[in-house]
């Protein structure tokens, strides 16, 4: 076996083709796109580069053939908030092999401990915890877009290299077609209707207003997460929903507010990897014109629920409630919406688990954020779960 260090296009390729040979026989497994892959790794595009570092490395076997890859990377915004100095893993691809594992998982730990690190986390991106964040350990269906994939055995991959379970998450699925109980009308009635609440949609004609209080809600409902909170500028967001413009509808993101102050968002996507599965990572003419054709054929039948926060003043006030009672009015507009994924929950914010059960979605999927201390007779310690 053979490490090759991502140096240049011809390696960045490798990369990039090593998670297609991986999963060529997974009819599953949806091939991310090559440019939003490249992208994390591109200073111009990742603002994590601006207090972070990262490196790329592929594995091939003896015969020269493509075996697996990872990323390590160090975010020294995050990194010295632990007990001891953390990097991450991501991007991790291998065939059903430890000592292939092994070598990617040595290479990426020599790379950290040079650079100061005493341990490192993954599967994580190098940028937004949304984003390709975790290993699924439990439900192999279908993966909504951004969200982890990847074939059962590489959880032995992980802990037979003794990984440990730093914390867990959940990805719940909410049926459309069966309804919601029927509490969650009466609360949602209840709060629609006191004087002061008002629930807005956004518009691309109040971009600019709806952007500062979707900013605002979002940095202080998250600031108590200290360790994985970074707060969002106006300008960061508007890039995303500019980059999604092309699927994103208006009714798919909402802000309450009270007496004018904005106090809670919700953002939902059309669920993108229902077009990209007849892509396989590409975006060239021929992939952009199947893409409008499927666009225009209502291929999306699902809606990926990317975040919903409330600021904690008006936390379990039934705001929660009123957000997905005024999704489905948009839905009875949009029948072939069937189902919506939430994605993901950590173990460590049960409030949010219980507000997803709450309104009748189920626990569908399991992900594991692992922790790897490079001192083996170190205490380990799991990311605390509250009382």
């Amino acid at each position: 076996m053979q490490i090759h260090k991502v140096s240049n296009s011809e390696t960045e390729k490798m990369f990039l083709d090593t998670a297609r040979i991986i999963y060529k026989n997974d009819n599953t497994w949806v091939c991310p796109l090559d440019n939003d892959i490249k992208a994390v790794f591109d200073p111009e595009k990742n603002p994590y580069h601006k207090h972070g570092t990262v490196a790329r490395w592929v594995l091939t076997d003896s015969n020269n053939r493509l075996s697996g890859r990872i990323a390590a990377f160090i975010d020294y915004n995050l990194a010295n908030s632990y007990d001891q100095g953390t990097g991450g893993i991501g991007f991790f691809e291998c065939i059903n092999d430890k000592d292939a594992a092994s070598t990617l998982f040595d290479t990426a730990k020599s790379w950290l401990t040079e650079r100061g690190m005493e341990a490192m986390d993954g599967p994580v991106n190098f940028g937004e915890t949304d984003k390709f964040w975790g290993l699924l350990v439990k439900g192999f269906t279908h993966p909504s877009f951004d969200v982890p994939y990847n074939h059962p055995y590489y959880q032995e991959l992980f802990e037979s290299y003794s990984f440990r379970t730093y914390y867990k998450m959940e990805g719940f699925h909410l049926d459309i077609t069966k309804g919601i109980p029927e509490r969650v009308f009466r609360i949602a009635e209840r709060v629609i209707k006191q004087p002061g609440y008002s629930f807005r949609y956004f518009t691309w004609k109040e971009a600019d207003k709806f952007i500062n209080d979707f900013a605002e809600v979002f940095n202080e409902a998250w600031a108590s997460f200290k360790q994985y909170f970074e707060p969002l500028s106006p300008e960061y967001i508007k890039a995303t929903l500019k980059k999604s413009k092309p699927i994103q509808e208006e009714e798919s993101i909402w802000i309450a507010y009270f007496n004018d102050k904005p106090i809670a968002i919700y953002l939902m996507f059309p669920d993108m990897n229902q077009i990209l599965k007849h892509l396989n990572g590409k975006l060239d003419i021929i992939s952009m014109i199947k893409f409008v054709w499927l666009r225009k054929r209502n291929t999306m039948t699902r809606a990926k629920g990317l975040l919903m926060g409330v600021i904690p003043k008006y936390q379990g006030h039934g705001i929660e409630s009123a957000f997905i009672v005024n999704l489905l009015k948009v839905f009875e507009n949009k029948p072939h919406y069937t189902e919506i994924e939430f994605s993901w929950v950590a173990d460590f914010n049960p409030k949010m688990r219980k507000i997803f059960i709450s309104v009748g979605s189920v626990p569908a999927k399991e992900y594991i954020t692992f922790r790897y201390l490079f001192d083996r007779n170190r205490e380990f310690k799991r990311y605390p779960i509250p009382e």
